[in-house]
């Protein structure tokens, strides 16, 4: 007899005993609370410093600063044609505050298109500065010599950087580095010719540059605060300068944001269906998971507020190989003083983790509340996945100094609200309906503030699928 002849034989025998399937039926069942994918670790709310904000605003007071505000310019592409939008060339320091449409638009029309293979020399050092490049796509390397005349790195550029402003209002500037394309790079370029003729035709724009050139040097620190006056190292009894600390007359202000739902039960299941398990408590609780999910995101990607679109220009930084890199890494580090914490998507910790294997480095870890986090330099690398990752495979690392006694990266909320369950975060019983479906709103106000622009860093365009 086959296998087959044998399975049917025994499935034709009469049955003896209870089956599982009706015993059922009076067994009790241990059940699980419900369960949710999208929760995860969270790791910036929780290791991020709150500070309580009264009256819904948080101002941000800091010195006065002379620094024209550096951007990023955005592009459009229809094809293999790419054009700048009129309105991002006033990112531009130069153009910086100048509004005349009409003027922006014809400076947009000249720019020409270029494109350059890796390894090509974009601009040479000591050569005339008589144009500006706007790198519309790829990576630019820029090279300086070294004290003993080798090459040395100064920097990286990537989409939506500029250099060579400096041609538009000095006619006698030249290139102080040589900019080679480490990719194939598209280019817009604008000649300082083109600039003049415009000019020549616009009183607007010849009176603006007029005034630029006419703006006095402005006694600055390093960072473009307002030079404090002071004296050190005189012996006798000379003149002590006297000085004073200006303010920024017009601080930015971070208003809470809030994200909200209306979670609806009806009477029935609330009254019927709540035993072993509250109905009401598991749907707010998972109604709540959601709602701080969404806080991170909101965290991390908003653009009012978000840690990736308030990071200023100069604290962006390039990977050198795309990947992200310990020299890369020390590099955002050295940018701060006091780095607290680095967040990263997964991915990009285990892109990291690949170039540590290559050079034979074991990363050390540190235990945070139980879990083993892998740090840099002893500065932790928390996961999260609300980072986002590009279709390109490409994603950031941020790098933070928290906390307001270090002028660093503060979350602001408010404590205190009505039907408070955690700290700025409520459940409200909204009544009952004509369908006899019960109403709660849940909702949670939070914002996060940048004291100082040193405080937040990026590593950008990392590149996350390389494995070579």
């Amino acid at each position: 007899m086959s296998v087959g002849e044998e399975i049917r034989a025994d499935q034709d025998k009469p049955q003896k005993s209870l089956g599982t399937s009706a015993a059922r039926n009076l067994a009790t069942t241990t059940k699980s609370a419900p369960q949710m994918q999208e929760i995860s670790s969270r790791w910036l709310l929780r290791m991020l410093p709150w500070v309580n904000v009264q009256g819904g605003t948080y101002r941000v007071n800091r010195r006065l600063s002379y620094s024209v505000g550096d951007g990023r310019i955005t592009f459009v592409k229809t094809g293999d044609r790419v054009q700048v939008i009129p309105a991002e060339l006033g990112e531009l320091p130069a153009l910086r505050s100048y509004d005349d449409q009409e003027v922006l638009a014809e400076l947009a029309q000249r720019c020409e298109q270029r494109e350059f293979a890796p390894g090509d020399v974009l601009t040479s050092f000591g050569s005339p500065a008589d144009e500006v490049f706007l790198l519309a796509h790829g990576r630019v390397e820029k090279v300086g010599t070294g004290p003993y005349g080798d090459d040395a790195a100064l920097g990286t550029l990537a989409d939506g950087a500029y250099f060579g402003d400096q041609a538009i209002l000095d006619p006698d500037a030249i290139w102080e580095y040589t900019a080679r394309a480490a990719t194939a790079c598209t280019v817009l370029t604008l000649s300082r010719t083109h600039f003049d003729q415009i000019a020549e035709r616009s009183d607007s724009l010849r009176e603006h540059f007029a005034q630029l050139r006419a703006i006095p040097h402005q006694r600055a620190n390093k960072y473009g605060e307002k030079e404090i006056d002071l004296a050190a190292g005189h012996t006798g009894e000379p003149a002590i300068p006297g000085t004073y600390v200006d303010y920024d007359t017009a601080p930015r202000e971070y208003e809470l944001s809030v994200a909200q739902t209306v979670l609806r039960i009806h009477t029935r299941v609330a009254d019927l269906y709540n035993q072993p398990m509250n109905q009401t408590e598991q749907q707010l609780r998972l109604t709540v998971e959601a709602l701080k999910e969404r806080q991170e995101h909101e965290l991390v990607n908003n653009r009012e507020f978000g840690l990736l679109h308030n990071c200023e220009y100069d604290q962006r930084l390039q990977p050198h190989d795309g990947v992200p890199s310990p020299d890369d890494l020390d590099e955002l580090l050295t940018r701060r003083r006091g780095t607290k914490m680095l967040l990263a998507h997964p991915r990009a910790i285990s892109a990291f983790g690949r170039e540590l294997n290559k050079r034979g480095l074991v990363p050390e870890t540190l235990d945070v509340a139980g879990h083993r986090i892998p740090t840099w330099r002893g500065v932790p690398i928390y996961p999260c996945n609300k980072i986002p990752v590009s279709e390109a495979r490409t994603t950031s690392i941020i790098a933070m100094r928290t906390g307001e006694a270090e002028q660093g990266v503060v979350g602001l909320q408010q404590a205190g609200i009505p039907d408070e369950i955690e700290p700025s975060l409520s459940v409200r019983f909204m009544g009952i309906s004509e369908q006899a479906i019960m109403s709660y709103l849940v909702t949670t106000y939070y914002s996060a503030a940048v004291l100082v622009p040193d405080a937040l860093g990026v590593l950008e365009n990392v590149e996350i699928g390389r494995w070579r």
